[in-house]
């Protein structure tokens, strides 16, 4: 069962929740996968999403990969949910920790996976912590890259977004980006309080 730890509604009038859980239960209209350039799902999340979706979502990533080539960070891919609650995902290329430029290419791949989102008219989106995985970029810098980025987007974008989560695994994962959560947002009342 996905938990709610923070929400806060943003002057957009965006929600923004911090969950607890696992990105493949998510009912958003699409869900973020943490992909490779080529879409090769075979391990971390993206291993976990073909397993629940169906290898469909595999063979749809396989034909963008043939239609348009490698995804960069700031344009990432999509395919359909497969058997997922999502009616879409959305593949975005975090950076490999160690490869130059990371925070960039973070912030790049989270606000293209928003961009996407709002091209597709999608109402809610679920985000995973991405490049924190087998990608081994560390979770407080990364948690303070994605909040920082998805507060800017959802406040400087017009978007036909209203939900947006970001829904993380494990229990190290989830303390890291409730503390940023706490420094980006200090000042804004939480939604959960009203």
């Amino acid at each position: 069962m996905n938990a709610v730890v923070e929400e806060v509604s943003l002057p957009s009038g965006v929600l923004l929740q911090l969950v607890q859980g696992d990105i493949t239960l998510e009912k958003t209209d699409a869900i973020v996968n943490a992909a490779n350039r080529y879409l090769q799902h075979g391990g971390g999340l993206a291993w976990a999403i073909v397993q629940r979706g169906g290898d469909v979502i595999q063979d749809e990533s396989d034909a963008w990969i043939e239609k348009y080539g490698p995804v960069s960070h700031e344009s990432p891919a999509w395919t359909s949910g497969g058997g997922l609650a999502a009616k879409y995902v959305i593949h975005a290329v975090g950076p490999i920790w160690g490869e130059g430029d990371e925070d960039a290419k973070l912030m790049m791949a989270t606000a293209g996976a928003l961009r996407v989102a709002s091209e597709l008219q999608l109402t809610s989106l679920s985000l995973p912590a991405i490049s924190t995985g087998i990608f081994g970029f560390p979770k407080q810098r990364a948690a303070g890259v994605i909040l920082t980025t998805l507060r800017a987007y959802l406040s400087q974008h017009l978007t036909s977004l209203r939900l947006v989560r970001l829904v993380l695994y494990d229990a190290e994962t989830v303390t890291a980006f409730h503390n940023a959560w706490r420094e980006i947002f200090s000042g804004v009342s939480s939604a959960l309080e009203t």
